[in-house]
């Protein structure tokens, strides 16, 4: 089924119209938590890999002497 441009364009405004754009105050908090989730995300992995070096070293010790 073939759709005119004109149409496409009145159906493509009127789908636009009915988007809900976020508040300056809702992409602040979101742009905030994001951050802060990535930066508790780079800690707990960056203890988890002192963790493991750690124990690989111990173990590797172990085993070198």
């Amino acid at each position: 089924m073939a759709v005119n441009p004109i149409e496409f364009i009145q159906q493509t405004r009127a789908e636009i119209a009915k988007v809900v754009w976020p508040t300056r105050r809702e992409v602040t908090l979101t742009t905030a938590m994001v951050l802060l989730l990535a930066a508790l995300a780079a800690v707990f992995f960056s203890l988890v890999d002192l963790a493991i070096r750690w124990g690989l070293t111990g173990i590797l010790s172990i085993f070198g002497s």
